[in-house]
Parts: C-alpha cells; structure tokens; sequence
C-alpha cells in the first residue's frame, strides 16, 4: 500500500515559511538551479500560474530587467513586483493566443505549465485529461518561444507518455523527463523539460500523440 497523501507535509510548512504561495516553488527552484532555466533578463510565460507559486521564483529570477507572465483561469493575487503581469485566461479556448499577445505580444524565453486537472479518482480519465493541459502548453509554448527557448510542462504518467515525448524531441534539441524533490511520493506527475527549441515546422505523423 503507497503512502498515505499528506497535503500539510513538511514541503507545505517550508514553503508557509518562506512566504511561497504553493510547494510548487520549490519543484521549480529545483529545476531552475540545476538546467539554468531562468536568468536575469528573461521572458517567462507561466501556464496555470494561480496562486502563484512558479511566479514567485520567475520574478525573483528573471528581476526587474524581464518579465514574468502568470495566466489562468482563476485571477492571481498581485505580486509586488512591477515587471509581472497577469491574466485570467483559459488555455483551451480557441482565443487563447489571441487574449496571450494582449497581455505581452513577444517571444519567450521560457514557457512553463504547472497545469493539472481536476482529478476524478479515475485513472484514465485523468491521465487523458493530463495529456490535453499539456498538449496545449506545447502548441503554446511553439507558437510563443523563440528559437532556443526552453519548455517545462506537468504531466500525469500514462499509456501516452511516450507519444508525447517524441513530439517534444521534434520540437526541442534536448528533452529530459524530471521528478523533483518536492514531488508527493504518491503523485503520478512527472515533468517534461525541453531545451533549446528548434525553428518552426511540421510535427511528423509518428510524432502526434495516440489517439483511440
């Protein structure tokens, strides 16, 4: 039998602590010190940012010479810090792209999604639910990242998982398949990281994801 879940760990306390908004920061405080993921100056488009953690660290990594993009379905509480911006956007809807250029109408340097759905308990359900939040954040993060730009995307573990990576190593020179510290040792989620984001092109049949 797995680990009973804990939503009040010692992740939680650590992040109430040190003022983070989610224990997601320090998933993305990980990754970020260990792939160079941020840097001073830095475009950053975060997906599903709501409350806030991911933004938090952008901010603070990318200072006042870049610009931190948080958007969601649900507002985000303001943050301090005058070069983040926010808006309440669905990713699914097909003004997606159009309410994004709004917002901030340049290229990113980085695109990250922390998106998950609202689990059912059924396990297919939520791993096809999954796959759809972070095929979105793929054509996304293709449509918005500049050339060489980097791509973190949440995704539930499932029969589609390696269909998914093939279409990130066709869009991205290196890809790596991340579970961070602070990951619940009974979640199923993984994180897909994709650096180096090559020139715009035709996705190959063999790259598409499985569809029934």
């Amino acid at each position: 039998m797995g680990k009973a879940y804990r939503p009040k760990d010692s992740y939680f306390h650590k992040a109430k602590a040190q003022g983070f908004r989610a224990r997601s920061a320090f998933k993305l405080e990980e990754v970020a010190r260990r792939f160079q993921l941020l840097r001073p100056g830095a475009r950053v488009l975060d997906l599903g940012a709501a409350p806030g953690g991911f933004l938090q660290v952008i901010a603070e990594a990318v200072g006042p010479q870049g610009l931190a993009v948080g958007v969601d379905v649900v507002p985000v509480a303001p943050l301090k810090q005058p070069w983040v911006r926010t808006a309440v956007l669905d990713v699914l809807a097909e003004d997606a792209l159009a309410k994004l250029d709004a917002v901030y109408p340049g290229p990113f340097d980085a695109v990250l999604s922390d998106m998950a759905p609202k689990t059912s308990g059924i396990r297919t359900t939520d791993e096809a639910r999954s796959l759809r939040l972070a095929e979105r954040a793929l054509e996304i993060a293709q449509a918005r990242g500049r050339v060489g730009a980097s791509f973190l995307v949440k995704l539930f573990m499932g029969e589609d998982f390696e269909a998914y990576r093939a279409r990130l190593r066709h869009g991205y020179q290196e890809v790596r398949v991340l579970r961070p510290s602070a990951t619940r040792s009974a979640s199923a989620e993984v994180y897909l990281l994709g650096t180096g984001q090559r020139a715009a092109g035709p996705v190959s049949a063999d790259a598409q994801p499985h569809r029934p």
